[in-house]
């Protein structure tokens, strides 16, 4: 194990370390028939959405679990620039039939394995009916290979957004205390009850300077969604404002990795670990693949 990686699973595992993240793989590979996919989107552009996924992949995989990024933002994917990926193919050639997933799939940063989005191949619902299946068909192809999919979802309430967001086992909705943020988070909450949102949906209050404007946010929407929507909004957790993170991604390289030490990746690590705790008990429901498919007819 690299030293950068030892930094990270020290920070991200339980203690008392390697032992405590067999027991973690263990138990999620045990409740589960499938990778557990978990879906991060936001209201509106420019809340850290990209980042958030990125550096949770990080720290769950250094948890000792199989963990894959997927950039299924179809308009505008852009997680390799984080990580400094110049991957030779992306999913607009799974799309084609020029590629198979296995030849998209690239090794990511701190043991991931990333699947480099399409920009610009438009929503999944106007492509043509044998390209949407080719795709999704070779998608299911990650669910035997991974404990964890991390799907980079794009902004907005668009039909592929909710659509991949609705099949997902959880969602994880990037927020700031913006009020423009909330309002467009809100958005995005209230069109997945409206289609039926069966998964466990959590709140992320990003770019906060302490923890009480953090917990403010999320009451704020949390109490609006169970008021008008009938809906329970996990708290899902927070990450401070911290200057590495724009350091990182000017150097493309993620946080978690290059400053292992900063609160961002405290942050990060304590989102990774919730995350896995709801996994353990959280009940699978079969192919999201499948699910997704379904969405599209």
């Amino acid at each position: 194990m690299s030293t950068l990686r030892r930094s990270i699973s020290n920070l991200t595992a339980p203690k008392p370390g390697a032992d405590q993240a067999t027991r973690l793989r263990e138990l999620v590979r045990r409740r589960r028939t499938r990778a557990v996919t978990i879906a991060i989107t936001s209201g509106k552009g420019g809340v850290g959405k990209s980042n958030v996924a990125v550096n949770l992949a990080i720290c769950l995989s250094a948890k000792g679990l199989r963990a894959t990024l997927v950039d299924v933002d179809m308009g505008l994917a852009n997680a390799d620039l984080l990580m400094n990926i110049k991957p030779r193919y992306t999913l607009s050639h799974v799309v084609s039939g020029m590629r198979t997933l296995e030849e998209v799939s690239t090794p990511g940063p701190g043991g991931i394995s990333f699947i480099p989005g399409a920009s610009g191949i438009g929503e999944m619902a106007d492509l043509p009916e044998f390209e949407r299946r080719n795709l999704i068909t070779q998608l299911q192809n990650l669910e035997d290979s991974a404990d964890i999919i991390v799907l980079d979802c794009g902004a907005g309430i668009g039909r592929s957004v909710i659509g991949f967001a609705t099949a997902a086992d959880q969602v994880l909705v990037v927020t700031t205390p913006q009020p423009t943020a909330i309002t467009d988070a809100y958005a995005t909450i209230k069109s997945l009850c409206n289609e039926n949102c069966a998964a466990r949906l959590g709140l992320i209050v990003n770019m906060v300077r302490g923890r009480a404007e953090a917990v403010e946010t999320y009451h704020r929407v949390a109490t609006v969604a169970r008021r008008f929507l009938q809906c329970t909004l996990a708290d899902q957790g927070y990450m401070l404002q911290d200057t590495v993170v724009e350091l990182a991604v000017k150097e493309r390289c993620p946080f978690a990795i290059r400053y292992p030490g900063s609160n961002a990746t405290a942050c990060i690590a304590a989102v990774a670990t919730d995350v896995s705790k709801a996994i353990i008990g959280q009940q699978r429901r079969g192919s999201f693949f499948s699910r997704v498919a379904g969405l599209f007819v």
